[in-house]
């Protein structure tokens, strides 16, 4: 498991990315559509991802296949049902004190 994002839902994109880039002088990544943007966090080993959509904020760990890391750790609690993002998947999870992260896979990048 190797940590690529942390996302934040925020309500406003554009109030959102003003503020992580002239507020925070954060480096844009990409951006996908009129939902999503993702800043380099400063030291460049991960990426703040800022999102329209209304899931718990959380950390993205990217793994080699998210099938196989699913059945691996069948005992961690699914909270959000594997779906299909860009060249893979990913799941929500819960972790000890109800905290969110996600598991993500780029098999098909």
């Amino acid at each position: 498991m190797k940590l690529r994002f942390i996302y934040q839902p925020i309500e406003d994109l554009a109030d959102a990315v003003a503020f992580h880039r002239d507020a925070l002088g954060l480096d844009e990544a990409w951006r996908e559509g009129p939902s999503t943007v993702a800043f380099w966090l400063p030291d460049r080993s991960a990426q703040l991802m800022l999102s329209t959509t209304k899931q718990p904020p959380g950390p993205m760990y990217l793994v080699d296949d998210l099938d196989a890391w699913m059945e691996h750790h069948g005992d961690v609690e699914v909270s959000i049902e594997k779906y299909e993002i860009p060249g893979g998947a990913v799941a929500g999870f819960t972790a000890p004190g109800g905290n969110a992260f996600y598991v993500y896979d780029q098999a098909r990048a």
